[in-house]
């Protein structure tokens, strides 16, 4: 059976955050969440493998790229940083919920076949500026004034031009077309959507979230 990954990143109100958090915890109050030791050993490993290349061009399709055994894992790593308990996912549908219609410019949306989105922008990234990314690995939830002080570490990761941006969009492509099935992804929109998503934040006084989800 076929998955789909789905990175939204939209802005909302400080108002509409503070009555979605209120209403969770009403509807779930606070428990134990998935334990994330093994977190620390993961961000080593990769931070190991710092910004190389995991994937290999394919000898059969001029063009295509090969996962290495290396990209897999990450893959995992990934996933397993990913809470999709209940009330977290109830929280998430409520967040998207708030989120500005379709082509309003406080709108970013990503969707692709059997590989997350985000887990394609943190990989062509690599570890050092996927850090510098808000939230739990593309989980967040920003008021106004969170938005603007994180705005610019944000920039530095995502800002990007010349050679370091051609490296970053081959990555995503890696990505996306060797464990997902996207081949008509906008790998650019990655980089420029969510940062598009903030700077209007930022310009509107609003507060921003991303969701990450699976279906």
């Amino acid at each position: 059976m076929s998955v789909t990954g789905v990175w939204a990143v939209g802005t909302v109100s400080d108002r509409t955050l503070d009555e979605l958090l209120r209403a969770a915890v009403r509807a779930s109050p606070p428990v134990p969440g998935p334990s994330y030791v093994h977190v620390p050993e993961g961000l080593a490993w990769w931070r190991g493998k710092g910004t190389e290349s995991l994937f290999s061009a394919s000898t059969d399709s001029p063009g295509a790229w090969v996962a290495g055994e290396d990209a897999f894992r990450l893959s995992a790593f990934f996933d397993s940083c990913y809470d999709d308990s209940e009330p977290v996912e109830a929280l998430g549908d409520a967040v998207m919920g708030a989120f500005p219609p379709e082509g309003d410019e406080g709108l970013f949306a990503a969707v692709t076949r059997k590989a997350g989105p985000f887990s394609a922008l943190a990989y062509a990234l690599g570890p050092e500026a996927a850090q510098l990314l808000p939230g739990w690995f593309g989980d967040f939830l920003l008021r106004a004034d969170e938005v603007r002080a994180r705005l610019p570490e944000a920039e530095e990761a995502l800002a990007l031009t010349g050679p370091r941006r051609r490296d970053v969009v081959e990555r995503i492509d890696q990505w996306m077309t060797a464990l997902g099935d996207s081949p008509d992804h906008d790998a650019e929109e990655l980089l420029d959507g969510p940062l598009r998503v903030l700077h209007h934040a930022a310009r509107t006084g609003l507060g921003a979230a991303g969701v990450v989800r699976w279906y």
